[in-house]
């Protein structure tokens, strides 16, 4: 039985929420290579007090590391919130085979600034449960205000 967009995309919210715990911006990540998660990551910017340290650019690392490669082709990369366009870059330099976001960032998405960044094979689906990680956000930035 395979997973669905759905399933991945609770395990990318679960990562959101461990960088809620931590004081993070609530964003998650993961990717998915052959229905296997081989990489998991969320914001560590305060953490590692580096603006470059988003979720998407951890998950990268990672699973390229772990494939060995820099190019992750026939991957899936899930993430909470739609990436900016730093992330929407190093994903088109990765090739990524297709990118799942959950809400839609109206102030520093990609698609505000650059529609076209992504390498032009890359799969998008935005919207898997975007209420969800729409309400981690909320909530999150209330608790800081």
């Amino acid at each position: 039985m395979g997973f669905d967009d759905s399933y991945f995309m609770k395990q990318a919210l679960n990562e959101a929420i461990a960088a809620a715990q931590e004081g993070e911006v609530p964003v998650g990540a993961i990717v998915v290579c052959n229905q296997k998660i081989i990489a998991r990551a969320h914001n560590m910017t305060e953490r590692l007090t580096d603006v470059t340290a988003h979720a998407e650019m951890q998950a990268i690392t990672i699973a390229e590391n772990l494939l060995g490669g820099k190019y992750l082709k026939d991957c899936t990369l899930y993430v909470t919130l739609e990436p900016c366009v730093m992330c929407a870059g190093a994903l088109a330099w990765a090739q990524l085979g297709r990118l799942v976001y959950a809400a839609i960032d109206e102030k520093r998405g990609y698609h505000l600034l650059e529609k076209n960044i992504l390498h032009p094979k890359t799969e998008v689906l935005s919207g898997v449960m975007s209420d969800e990680a729409g309400c981690l956000m909320t909530e999150f930035f209330k608790k800081k205000r």
